[in-house]
């Protein structure tokens, strides 16, 4: 398959920036030459157009902290374990629609899905979705804290269990990426708060968390963390955790730390723990400090209550279609500083460099995948409906189409 799209601007992500009156010609799922329209129908006279010459295309989104296939699944419907995974592809498929092409999906331990990684990996293989696996463990705050792991799926463990150099090793061998492998604090998941009294404790000590660093960096894997308030973060600082997932509550002082020691962050906008959510004030000061910074939903989750820059009504849980409206603020809020490229690398390029596939997707550059989106305007900056997104493009084929 080979054709060239002409958009009225290409919005690139990468050195070269914003083409206006762009086109880009795509063969056999890749990216082959990005240009102006005058150029691409000069060089390649007898190729397919595909005229998008009203629309402005850009990388496709990235959602690097979801839980869509584990948690979500059981949150939205009645499934039982025949029909959980038909319900996981609905949930993907919206966030297919919702022009994300690329997932990092946490595998935590659920005490309702006796599944085993390979059984979620095998389950969405034919999916037109490129989705990265975070094997971890995690402590849920109930008055008796709650734990469990990836590789023991159901079956709860003991605080002890979770600094087992065999169970780590094994969790770090089975993670595609940095996710939140591990929870520094106790996390309220989507409990109200009188039944997770222990949201926000902190699980492990310094010397406990230093040893699982060293185990994962020993397997060949970076590793990533569920961190929130200042004492858990600087113990991931101590620790020389690489991605810090969340960091709501996050100092100025230990900004600068991260930014010293080169630590991604993943900002969750909507919530995830048991402070309040990253603030478009606050993710602008983690770029001016050129700490790559990612957007994500951490769907399916609850809106953190009473934030002014959340533009929801209810408390319900919101999916991965948020994705741009809870990016949108912070977005704006950058324009100030920084161009359109620099702020939409936030939903793409960045998300796709925690994912470990910053070569595979996230710029419109020769080379790489063709995942892109056909839109009324630039996701999060100037859109924030994702029936806005008139098309969506997945290794060159077109998987989503809007009237």
């Amino acid at each position: 398959m080979k054709y060239i799209i002409r958009g009225k601007k290409l919005i690139t992500v990468s050195e070269a920036g914003t083409i206006e009156n762009g086109g880009m010609l795509v063969e056999n799922g890749l990216i082959k030459v990005v240009g102006t329209w005058n150029d691409l129908i000069t060089q390649y006279p007898d190729v397919e157009v595909v005229d998008c010459s009203k629309h402005v295309i850009t990388p496709s989104l990235v959602d690097c902290h979801t839980h869509l296939l584990e948690f979500a699944p059981t949150s939205l419907y009645p499934v039982t374990p025949e029909t959980h995974f038909i319900a996981g592809k609905g949930i993907l498929f919206k966030a297919l629609s919702s022009g994300i092409t690329a997932i990092g999906e946490q595998i935590c331990g659920h005490p309702l899905c006796d599944f085993s990684i390979s059984d979620y990996r095998e389950a969405v293989a034919d999916f037109p979705m490129d989705i990265s696996f975070a094997t971890t463990s995690i402590s849920i705050g109930f008055e008796e804290l709650a734990h469990f792991t990836s590789i023991t799926e159901s079956t709860a463990v003991t605080l002890a269990d979770l600094t087992s150099s065999t169970l780590v090793k094994k969790i770090a061998e089975n993670s595609d990426y940095p996710g939140e492998n591990i929870f520094i604090n106790a996390t309220p998941a989507n409990f109200t708060e009188d039944v997770v009294p222990k949201a926000g404790e902190i699980i492990y000590t310094s010397q406990q968390l230093q040893e699982i660093v060293t185990l994962f960096h020993e397997t060949g894997k970076r590793i990533g963390c569920h961190v929130a308030g200042k004492k858990g973060i600087d113990l991931t600082l101590e620790a020389g955790f690489d991605v810090l997932h969340h960091a709501h509550g996050i100092t100025d002082e230990q900004i600068d730390q991260a930014s010293g020691k080169g630590i991604q962050i993943v900002a969750t906008p909507m919530g995830g723990t048991h402070l309040p959510p990253n603030s478009p004030a606050e993710i602008k000061k983690l770029v001016q400090k050129q700490i790559p910074v990612s957007i994500s939903t951490d769907a399916y989750l609850p809106p953190y209550p009473g934030v002014p820059w959340l533009p929801f009504q209810d408390c319900s849980l919101k999916g991965p279609d948020s994705l741009m409206l809870i990016a949108g603020p912070a977005m704006k809020r950058l324009k100030e500083n920084y161009n359109e490229n620099d702020i939409l690398a936030l939903l793409t390029a960045n998300p796709a460099r925690i994912l470990g596939k910053e070569k595979h997707f996230g710029m419109l550059k020769p080379g790489l995948e063709a995942n892109f989106l056909v839109a009324e305007g630039i996701p999060g900056l100037e859109i924030t409906d994702v029936e806005q997104i008139k098309k969506i493009y997945y290794k060159g084929i077109k998987v989503i189409e809007r009237g």
